[in-house]
């Protein structure tokens, strides 16, 4: 028996036998295409007409949600699809005092997502589920200061760093709410500071987690969450923290733990497999071996074969087949 997208997943998340094959997911930047809501659900669309993955991640550019505080970012050719930016919002540690919470209706860029959410359902098969990315706030606080300067605040000035949190989180928190009426099916939450090499763990302890919690309330209603720990040397015991996700995404081919081992420390499903190097440098039958042991390894159980992050706009067309076919050949 042949299952739906969503039957799929709710069987992979529930360990059912019933599963007729793994599920299978990639997700990429559409750069330029993501200026515009209109572009951006039009490129997401094809792309998942093109390869009929199990989910669909919407991936806008990291700047959606911070270009109505000001921060601006130019596309100049990035491998992964990510623009760097060229003015930040926050450029002394009294600037965190005064951002402001945001409203996802009347701020631009937060509406404009909105808008491109409710083209991208219309647009699916109701049966596929649809996550938005959201990142979280201290990501987002990355972007607004840049990676030193947020890291310098956080221990030189960290009251005035905790009130920007504060705003971040009330305004992301109105944007998932908002969300909610478009037709989501989950979020993906982009966690890119619980690594050694960025913060200890008490430091994210104290500046991510409570902003992370206020932030996520309104995701605990969605059935398709899916937390990814981006980076290397991640805390992966975090991931008990967020409750509301059944599903851990994380840079599994370059840093522990193995997706063997964190099935042991995490009941739900874990999703990679293949690494973005593979992905783009390698062959199509390399990328159906590091796939095969994937599946191999875990017994296609709880696990949603992808990569540890996007896959890169330069990853050939035959590699992403290569993934989307190795499942198939799982049955």
């Amino acid at each position: 028996m042949t299952l739906s997208h969503r039957e799929r997943l709710q069987a992979c998340l529930a360990d059912s036998p019933a599963l007729d094959r793994p599920p299978v997911a990639l997700w990429r930047h559409f750069p330029m295409d993501d200026q515009s809501p209109e572009t951006l659900a039009a490129a997401t669309l094809a792309f998942q007409r093109q390869h009929d993955f199990d989910l669909v991640k919407v991936t806008p550019a990291s700047s959606f949600c911070l270009k109505d505080w000001g921060a601006e970012d130019v596309w100049e050719g990035h491998t992964e699809g990510t623009r760097r930016y060229v003015q930040r919002a926050i450029s002394k540690p009294q600037d965190w005092e005064h951002l402001p919470v945001l409203s996802p209706f009347k701020a631009p860029y937060l509406a404009g997502q909105l808008a491109c959410l409710r083209l991208i359902r219309a647009g699916l098969p109701s049966e596929t589920p649809l996550l938005q990315t959201i990142f979280s706030p201290l990501a987002q606080a990355k972007n607004l200061a840049g990676g030193v300067e947020l890291l310098a605040h956080i221990r030189q000035h960290p009251e005035a760093v905790l009130k920007g949190l504060a705003a971040i989180a009330e305004t992301t928190r109105q944007f998932i709410e908002a969300a909610l009426d478009t037709g989501i099916d989950g979020i993906f939450f982009a966690v890119q500071h619980a690594q050694a090499g960025e913060l200890t763990l008490e430091e994210y302890k104290n500046f991510g987690l409570p902003n992370d919690m206020k932030t996520l309330d309104p995701a605990k209603s969605l059935w398709c969450n899916l937390l990814h720990l981006h980076g290397l040397h991640v805390y992966f015991n975090l991931v008990s923290d967020y409750a509301s996700f059944p599903i851990v995404n994380w840079h599994d081919r370059e840093t522990p733990p193995a997706l063997i081992e964190a099935q042991k420390r995490f009941g739900g499903a874990v999703c990679g497999g293949v690494s973005q190097h593979t992905v783009v440098l390698g062959s199509s039958s390399q990328v159906r071996a590091e796939a095969g042991e994937a599946i191999a390894n875990t017994k296609g159980r709880r696990l949603i074969l992808g990569t540890g992050c996007v896959a890169p706009v330069i990853a050939p067309y035959g590699n992403i087949v290569a993934v989307r076919q190795s499942v198939e050949m799982a049955k």
